[in-house]
């Protein structure tokens, strides 16, 4: 797959998480999961998606629960010179439970040392997210686990009003630029409760 996408409000995406598990409503219609079934051959996506039952939509698939680092793809972005906004774990979660602290670090790392980029890290798990950013002092003695990284983008989905709640551990995060994604919209959503 390249690193190049599609989606309007990012240039390019980078996915060194692979593989998730849903956590509400808002996964059932996931583009990771039909783009990983899509890709279901390649050893970076194989065993991450359980194909279901063929609907009028097409092919049902769900993930396996199985998620994988890939630190491989780590240094990726420190090669992109152009500058680029970049969609972190679009394949996955980067806070997934799944996903060791150790490696959500490296992940971080490599973020710190490409401030030519934009990041955009979303998740559906906002809360550990937060507990990430109130302890990253904790992690690393790299200077830059003191503060969230500048071009460190912090966001999170919220699908109906039910989740909204995620918007108070989006909060927590000091990242310079916090952002909402209601995609895909299941219900009204009032982002000022």
């Amino acid at each position: 797959m390249s690193d190049k996408s599609a989606i309007e409000w990012t240039d390019s995406t980078w996915s060194p998480v692979t593989g998730c598990s849903k956590v509400s409503p808002g996964c059932d219609h996931c583009y990771a999961i039909r783009e990983t079934t899509r890709h279901r051959n390649l050893p970076k996506y194989a065993g991450l998606v359980q194909p279901g039952e063929h609907t009028k939509e097409g092919l049902k698939a769900d993930w396996t629960g199985e998620v994988r680092c890939h630190p491989e793809l780590l240094e990726q972005p420190l090669h992109w010179s152009t500058p680029r906004r970049i969609f972190v774990a679009s394949m996955s979660d980067l806070f997934h439970p799944k996903v060791p602290w150790a490696f959500i670090i490296q992940v971080f790392e490599t973020m710190a040392a490409s401030p030519q980029h934009t990041f955009q890290v979303l998740t559906k798990r906002p809360g550990r997210m937060a507990y990430f950013a109130e302890n990253l002092r904790h992690y690393s003695s790299h200077a830059w686990t003191n503060t969230w990284p500048p071009n460190v983008w912090a966001g999170t989905s919220v699908e109906s009003q039910r989740y909204a709640p995620r918007l108070d551990c989006l909060a927590r995060v000091p990242a310079k630029v916090r952002f909402v994604s209601v995609e895909p919209m299941l219900g009204p959503v009032d982002l000022e409760k």
